[in-house]
């Protein structure tokens, strides 16, 4: 057999593979709860949120089934599933990595938008936040729609800074949010329920930008993502 690179894994995949690996040696049975987010990121030494995201990829590979307000559940015990966790299949990159990412380019790009944008960038970022909010009305807003408001919104956002390496930057952070992991934690934390909040800390943003209020542009965009990924991580 050739040998093959070895690939570096991310840490919510080290997590998952040893939870993985735990469960296939019969330290949780079949239906049973595993033990608190919070107690395992005691128990390895790492966050809650890498816990929260392990706990995904175990479930999009079928060996958990998480409850929401009652725990996490082994739904199969089989080791072959172990397998999947250890293949070239890339789930994409840790949400709250990207959340982290995105709160201080994103901010950045804020900051820079309050100094440069012009009329018809302010007009086209109103334009994105009206679509947002029409399309959550009609209940047909999501981010994996390459015109969704949302996405329109912080990409004309980058755009305004007049810098198409931070436009580049931003629509690739947005990319990742269109993985599996992404998807799968968003959905658990009902994060499009909340999409009406979103669009109003739109305006927030805006507003500040169009004052040439660099650090309450900066601030408000923060602001933003804190709240998202509070959300992520809430039960």
């Amino acid at each position: 057999m050739p040998l093959r690179a070895i690939e570096p894994q991310r840490l919510y995949q080290q997590v998952a593979a040893q939870l993985a690996e735990l469960i296939r040696q019969g330290e949780w049975g079949l239906g049973e709860r595993l033990p608190p987010e919070r107690d395992l990121a005691g128990t390895l030494g790492v966050s809650r949120p890498v816990v929260r995201e392990a706990m995904i990829a175990l479930e999009l590979s079928n060996i958990v089934e998480i409850r929401p307000g009652a725990g996490t559940y082994v739904a199969s015990a089989n080791g072959l599933h172990s397998l999947w966790l250890q293949s070239d299949l890339d789930t994409g990159p840790s949400p709250f990595d990207l959340i982290s990412a995105r709160r201080i380019i994103e901010g950045e790009t804020a900051a820079m938008a309050a100094t440069m944008a012009g009329a018809a960038e302010l007009a086209g970022l109103e334009e994105a936040i009206a679509k947002m909010e029409r399309d959550i009305e009609a209940g047909t807003q999501v981010i994996s729609n390459q015109e969704d408001g949302d996405l329109l919104f912080h990409m004309r956002l980058a755009a305004a800074t007049r810098n198409s390496v931070m436009e580049s930057i931003v629509q690739q952070l947005w990319e990742g949010m269109r993985r599996p992991m992404f998807a799968a934690i968003s959905d658990r934390a009902q994060l499009p329920r909340n999409a009406k909040r979103a669009a109003g800390e739109h305006r927030v943003i805006l507003e500040q930008v169009r004052a040439r209020d660099p650090e309450g542009a900066r601030r408000a965009m923060q602001d933003h993502l804190d709240r998202v990924a509070s959300l992520l991580l809430s039960e």
